[in-house]
């Protein structure tokens, strides 16, 4: 019984050690120089990265067990057996890290499956056997289900690097801090808000934008009709703030299939200031706000600025749902990815960039046909050689009052769009799914014990990463208040990730697409028979 569970350990931390000292090479970039300080430069660099670390600790592990099983098993089993790891690792270089397999490296793979399987068929310990084949089975998920474990730990970690330095900014920020006044910081902004309709407390929400303590700036409006709701309330905007220069502009021209995206376009034409920042309708943001945006930009190395965001508070059980998820599983994510390889992506609370690295990737208008302009826009920044940084400050975000079929939806055209875009990161968050793996390790556990163990370190390190992040990090007064929520996000979540394998069509703003990586085809309407 025991050479199945330690052989899927050697495999999977040699294959997982493997792939991130991979990845943490790749980020380093390639060695040109080698003169001695150079090289002592490139070292220094690399014992600073995540990446690399984590990588010899998984080597390290997979070495030990390594020569455990030598100790245990016969070498003629134990090579062959092993050698399993070249297999895992190319299906780990294709989902993770991208690479393109042609029809002869398949062809090996298949060659080596086939080589192990020969050696193993005379040699094959008797704990390996077809009778033994659930202990097979319980090993593999009882290995398997520490993975959304260490993921949670990963998580605490990258929100506690984060947070202790975003929360003294912020306390600075409040006392003041006259180098935000000055130079590149002050500079202009432009505003750019493209609505469709009405949020909850739209109003309040446009209003935040006009109370900026920031010295210049003017806020943009597009709407695709002159009949849109919030046409009004932009009005009385108008006249309620007169010192802030505020524009509506109603765009009929459509470039592509995302009309929030083709209004974009015009509304980066229109703007007057060079420094435009980007927020979905539903944002809400303090008085500070512009300023630790634009003393972000301070940097020249920034391309882009985003910003993490917290509910405001609606006593709607699918609205809290909402929220809780959002604070403390998406802008959990966000923090992982920007602890492991950093921020490639920007969300809808702020898409803060400049015309000029607007113009560097083609603008806008590259991407009316895309559905996750806020992903595109953050990736096509970064591999302009520009980093994307977060705010300090979370913006705040009205989550709107639904029923379960209108949230499952929504998470649903989500998750279509994360795996046309990301298909592995897509797949790779089957171990960030703690409640179902916890909940298959404690069916299969060998005893009582172990099976509490696993559903008790589950809701221990889920809520410990919740609490991390949102309550601590974000100070998310919904999730203060409703963290009994949590697993029953969870288990939704699940669940609707597993349906996004099963769809590739969904709807957005009242019409039907198709997506095709990432780009969106409209579906035809279906013409009935007279």
């Amino acid at each position: 019984m025991r050479a199945a569970p330690i052989l899927i350990f050697v495999v999977i931390t040699g294959t997982g050690g493997e792939i991130c000292l991979t990845h943490a090479m790749k980020l380093l970039g390639e060695v040109h120089d080698f003169r001695p300080r150079a090289i002592a430069s490139f070292v220094l660099r690399a014992l600073r990265m995540s990446w690399l670390w984590l990588g010899v600790l998984l080597m390290t592990a997979s070495f030990f067990s390594f020569l455990t099983m030598l100790s245990w098993f016969p070498v003629s089993f134990v090579i062959p057996a092993t050698s399993l790891a070249y297999v895992a690792g190319a299906f780990g270089a294709k989902l993770f890290l991208g690479e393109k397999l042609n029809a002869t490296r398949w062809a090996g793979i298949l060659l080596i499956c086939f080589g192990v399987a020969m050696a193993w068929v005379d040699n094959l310990p008797r704990s390996l056997h077809w009778p033994s084949a659930f202990a097979f089975i319980r090993w593999a998920i009882l290995a398997l289900a520490l993975g959304p474990l260490l993921y949670y730990l990963v998580g605490i970690y990258s929100a506690w690097r984060f947070f202790r330095v975003a929360h003294q900014a912020s306390s600075n920020a409040v006392i003041g801090d006259p180098g935000l006044a000055t130079g590149d910081a002050a500079a202009p902004i432009s505003v750019l808000k493209p609505v469709r309709g009405l949020d909850p407390n739209a109003y309040e929400n446009f209003a935040s934008f006009c109370l900026q303590d920031y010295p210049e700036f003017e806020i943009l409006f597009a709407v695709s009709d002159a009949a849109d709701p919030a046409v009004p309330v932009v009005q009385k905007l108008i006249a309620d703030f007169p010192g802030v220069p505020i524009r509506v502009i109603v765009v009929e021209e459509r470039l592509g299939p995302n009309s929030k995206v083709s209004n974009l376009c015009r509304l980066v034409r229109e703007a007057r200031y060079d420094m435009l920042v980007i927020t979905d309708s539903d944002v809400r943001v303090e008085p500070g706000y512009l300023r630790g945006v634009a003393a972000t930009f301070r940097d020249p190395k920034v391309g882009g600025v985003t910003a993490l965001y917290r509910g405001i508070d609606n006593l709607q059980f699918v609205a809290a749902l909402d929220c809780v998820g959002s604070s403390a599983a998406f802008c959990g994510a966000a923090l992982v990815a920007r602890e492991l390889e950093g921020i490639k992506f920007m969300m809808g609370s702020t898409m803060a960039t400049t015309k000029r690295h607007l113009a560097e990737i083609g603008g806008f208008e590259k991407m009316v046909d895309l559905h996750s302009d806020d992903y595109e826009l953050g990736r096509r920044i970064t591999d302009r050689g520009h980093r994307i940084e977060l705010l300090p400050e979370p913006v705040w975000m009205a989550f709107p009052s639904q029923t379960i079929g209108e949230y499952l939806r929504h998470e649903l055209r989500w998750a279509i769009g994360i795996r046309n875009i990301r298909p592995g990161g897509h797949f790779g968050m089957l171990f960030t799914h703690g409640l179902p793996w916890a909940t298959a390790a404690a069916c299969v556990a060998p005893s009582a014990a172990v099976a509490a163990a696993y559903l008790g370190a589950y809701f221990v390190l889920r809520f410990a990463m919740a609490w991390t992040v949102g309550v601590w990090g974000l100070r998310d007064p919904i999730l203060r208040r409703r963290f009994w929520v949590l697993p029953v996000r969870d288990l939704l979540s699940f669940f609707i990730w597993v349906a996004s394998f099963g769809v590739n069509q969904i709807e957005w703003r009242g019409a039907a697409f198709t997506l095709e990586k990432g780009r969106m085809v409209p579906v035809e309407p279906r013409v009935g028979r007279g």
